[in-house]
């Protein structure tokens, strides 16, 4: 007779079934792991509403943490209590919410993106090119298999984006060549692997089993793909994965240093400037968000705020003084 699966074993099951990310499974075990500790290892069965809401204020007054830090691991409680012992939360009540001001984005201007771009090995370049050049996320850009490129309509099919919808997006011409480039050296890896006895990638949900051969396929492979084969955290199984997040996040940084780019830029500032650089130009802002994948227009209007000069838009009175005078500061 088998075991009983422990608890943290069981969320990692329940959040698999329902075929949630890797990253989302490590948070919720994350949360739920904090979640225990702070109320000194009791089993969450035990615990009601009032210990979620005293955890929640705990991150908000001691912590410190951001609004969104506070909602993650609220979603996090609210599935282990929904889905893993399935006793789902009541209200809960006299929660201290984290506050936090919008912070405007860090965008760079065009002159910045071209020496940033001039400063970053290969496939990095090409990486931080398509996040520029088609507003992608960072783990949306790694995660590019080669069936998502469409060079005829000059678009690009990201599946499962964030809040896993998926969207199409503008493909910039003078990338194409690059990209074919890199697919032909995704498909040199793959054919050795292949002869190494390998060659199969990881695929989403149960593709797998409705698709048997489609995980040996050159389609199905990442366009970036890592140096070595690793096996997958998951299933275990060794494959060929994409190149890991943080050598990139690692390379845009060190060329913004190189660069001189004074600015608390990071890798996201790429997208940033696509969304405000696509509303200079004159696009709608409907446009600007179905490219980025907003749900909410609201959230895309931030980048209005980026192009407003001052305060406002208020363009300052001395600006007039200045310019009907020789006026000088006294040496």
């Amino acid at each position: 007779m088998s075991k009983p699966l422990k608890l943290l074993d069981q969320v990692k099951q329940a959040i698999r079934v329902r075929h949630y990310s890797y990253r989302t499974e490590q948070s919720y075990v994350m949360w739920v792991k904090q979640y225990i500790r702070f109320h000194n290892i009791q089993h969450p069965q035990n615990l009601d509403e009032s210990d979620v809401s005293k955890f929640l204020t705990h991150l908000a007054i001691n912590r410190r943490v951001a609004p969104s830090t506070q909602n993650q691991a609220l979603n996090a409680l609210v599935f282990l209590y929904r889905y893993v012992l399935e006793s789902p939360l009541q209200e809960i009540k006299q929660v201290k919410r984290a506050s936090g001001k919008q912070k405007l984005p860090v965008v760079l201007n065009q002159n910045e993106i071209r020496t940033l771009l001039k400063h970053l090995p290969h496939p990095h370049w090409l990486l931080a090119a398509l996040m520029y050049g088609s507003g992608l996320r960072l783990m949306e850009v790694l995660r590019l298999r080669v069936k998502d490129f469409d060079f005829q309509y000059r678009a690009i099919r990201v599946m499962q984006g964030k809040g896993r919808k998926d969207r199409v997006v503008t493909l910039p011409d003078n990338l194409i060549s690059h990209i074919k480039q890199q697919i032909e050296y995704s498909r040199m890896l793959h054919n050795k692997d292949i002869e190494d006895g390998f060659g199969k990638t990881i695929l989403p949900y149960a593709l797998d089993r409705k698709y048997p051969n489609a995980a040996s396929s050159i389609e199905w492979q990442f366009v970036f793909p890592a140096k070595n084969r690793s096996k997958h955290p998951q299933s275990n199984q060794v494959s060929r994965y994409h190149i890991h997040e943080q050598t990139l996040q690692r390379a845009i940084k060190n060329a913004l240093r190189k660069a001189g780019i004074n600015k608390t830029a990071s890798s996201h500032s790429l997208r940033h400037s696509f969304a405000t650089h696509l509303l200079e130009r004159g696009a709608d802002i409907r446009t600007v968000q179905e490219q980025l994948g907003h749900s909410d227009v609201r959230t895309t209007q931030i980048y209005t705020h980026v192009l407003q000069r001052g305060a406002g838009g208020v363009i300052s009175p001395l600006n007039d003084i200045l310019a009907d005078t020789n006026m000088r500061p006294i040496d």
